[in-house]
């Protein structure tokens, strides 16, 4: 018998029911992994994607270390006899087509974009693990953080300038987090909606009280060697910078309040002349 045929057959001998909370739940996104971790009771959640042990992309890297990984393939992730899997919006449509031919529920949630959003999400998810308590528990929790991180300050400027000359625009949870710390976002007023190119003439005549950037990779890249332009090193001598990681602003979880409260800082102390 073929590799396929055996597959198939195992398939059909662990197809899963729907019925109550879900007891083997698998996700395959960096995001729902992160959610699930915080919502999931123990035992339900049995695999996060490999990405959430990554210490650049993941706010989670010691509580993900406690799964097995998954890469996101339909059949490693049915081999794992899942009722639930978490997806997000850009994750393979072929993996998530194919999971739920085979008659795997498959929640799908797109990315935040806004601070709102982060609540929103919270409550999708924990309402997919029949987690409802858990998740409004989480909600309060988040807003009364972003709460404590609000103030009435007029608008200084903010730059988020990565490898490449990338920056976040218009309709992003970044551009929300700017926003609420009280900074106009250099990228949106360039017209960038969503993420794009800043180009580094744009950066310096826009002349930001404040340059976003994150921790360099290991290793040297030719993709961040714009960030040691001279020009852009003058720039950061007279503007403050806030050197964050990736993982602090990637995901709509209530870690995004790292990224709020370091903005926040910046603010304050722009308003106390620092």
């Amino acid at each position: 018998m073929g590799r396929a045929a055996v597959f198939a057959l195992a398939l059909l001998a662990a197809m899963p029911a729907w019925a109550g909370p879900p007891r083997r739940v698998v996700s395959i996104n960096l995001c729902t992994d992160q959610l699930a971790m915080l919502l999931a009771e123990p035992g339900q959640l049995i695999s996060v994607s490999d990405l959430a042990t990554d210490p650049l992309a993941s706010s989670m890297i010691e509580e993900a270390r406690a799964y097995p990984a998954n890469r996101g393939g339909a059949e490693q992730v049915f081999l794992m006899h899942p009722d639930l899997v978490l997806a997000g919006s850009y994750t393979s449509q072929a993996s998530v087509a194919l999971l739920r031919d085979l008659g795997v529920r498959v929640v799908q949630v797109a990315p935040v974009d806004s601070l709102a959003g982060v609540s929103e999400q919270i409550r999708v998810i924990a309402e997919a693990l029949g987690r409802a308590e858990a998740g409004e528990a989480l909600v309060r929790d988040f807003e009364a953080g972003l709460a404590a991180l609000a103030r009435d300050l007029p608008p200084a400027t903010a730059a988020l300038y990565y490898p490449n000359g990338y920056t976040t625009g218009k309709g992003t949870l970044a551009d929300d987090v700017l926003a609420y710390t009280n900074f106009g976002n250099v990228g949106a007023t360039a017209g960038v909606t969503g993420g794009g190119t800043l180009p580094m003439e744009r950066l310096i005549m826009a002349d930001p009280d404040v340059i976003v950037t994150s921790a360099p990779y290991p290793g040297a890249s030719r993709s961040e060697e714009i960030l040691t332009h001279p020009a852009l090193t003058e720039l950061r001598a007279r503007a403050g910078v806030v050197a964050t990681t990736d993982a602090d602003w990637i995901c709509g979880t209530p870690h995004i309040l790292r990224a709020v409260a370091a903005m926040r800082a910046a603010r304050d102390g722009l308003e106390a002349g620092e």
